[in-house]
């Protein structure tokens, strides 16, 4: 058998950046209100290319990502809003500093995408500016009492 002289065609690898971009895919979907198979019926895919793109294995091609902006109604811009800017770098770093950044942000966490949604279920609005006013200055009253600790002499 001889070796052929053909170029090996690579499949691009994916990078943080793509990661970055399903993050945002997966966070519009949830806030939306889809799930990953109402998506990809929506597209045409399966939920498993769905899962695929939001972990970042999959890189989303630009028509794909056109479709996936029109129908979750948000301009494609939407998916790079918030990239860290080690993640914007273009010297094909494939690293996962991508997935450790996702990790860190609390968008991406399931409990604060079902928190929103629940938020904006509430109908009344005075008494969900109330709810946003108390988690409010709860979370207020957290980094108080945390200043407070760092700044009170040891031993008093």
């Amino acid at each position: 058998m001889q070796a052929s002289n053909e170029p090996k065609i690579r499949k691009p690898r994916s990078k943080p950046v793509d990661a970055h971009i399903g993050g945002r895919l997966r966070l519009r979907r949830t806030l939306m209100g889809f799930s990953q198979e109402k998506l990809a019926e929506a597209v045409g895919l399966t939920f498993q290319q769905i899962q695929k793109y939001e972990k970042g294995a999959n890189r989303i091609g630009a028509s794909r990502l056109y479709q996936f902006s029109n129908i979750l109604e948000v301009p494609p811009s939407y998916f790079f809003d918030s990239m860290p800017p080690e993640l914007a770098r273009a010297d094909g770093d494939t690293s996962d500093a991508g997935n450790a950044t996702l990790l860190r942000d609390p968008l991406t966490k399931r409990e604060t995408l079902e928190l929103v949604r629940a938020y904006y279920r509430i109908a009344d609005p005075t008494v969900r500016r109330r709810l946003f006013d108390l988690v409010r200055s709860l979370s207020h009253s957290d980094i108080d009492t945390a200043l407070n600790d760092i700044q009170a002499p040891s031993g008093a």
